[in-house]
C-alpha cells in the first residue's frame, strides 16, 4: 500500500506523521507544498470529501494574517483558491491511502486506518 503524504517538511505535525509511518515501516511518497505547490483538483477533492472546515487550517498564522474580505464567506471554490495561493493554510498532513483520506495527525485514527 502506497500512501501519498502531503505537507511541509519542517511542520512538527508532519514530522510526527512521517516518524510514525517510518516506525511502522509503511512506505509513503511525500509531496512538499513549498516546493511542488498545491494541485487545485486535489484541494477540491479533499474539500468535497472532508469539508472546508477540516481542510482549511484557520488556527495558523497565515490565516490570521488574511484580510477580513479574504476570510469572509469561504465556500469550497474560494477555499481552493486561498489554499493554492497559501498552501501553509492546508491542515497538515494530508494522507491519501487505499482506504481513504486522513487530514491532520491523530495517532488513534492513523492506527485504525493502517492496521
Amino acid at each position: 500500500m502506497t500512501i501519498h503524504l502531503y505537507g511541509i517538511p519542517n511542520c512538527d505535525t508532519v514530522k510526527k506523521a512521517r516518524k510514525w509511518l517510518e516506525a511502522r515501516e509503511i512506505e509513503y511518497a511525500f509531496h512538499d507544498y513549498k516546493k511542488e505547490g498545491a494541485d487545485p483538483a486535489k484541494l477540491a477533492a479533499w474539500i468535497e470529501a472532508e469539508g472546508v472546515d477540516v481542510v482549511l487550517n484557520r488556527r495558523g498564522t497565515t490565516y490570521r494574517k488574511l484580510g477580513d474580505a479574504e476570510k469572509a464567506d469561504i465556500d469550497a471554490a474560494k477555499a481552493v483558491t486561498l489554499l493554492q495561493e497559501h498552501p501553509s493554510m492546508i491542515k497538515r498532513p494530508v494522507a491519501e491511502h487505499a482506504g481513504g483520506l486522513l487530514v491532520g495527525f491523530k495517532e488513534d485514527e492513523w492506527d485504525a486506518a493502517f492496521s
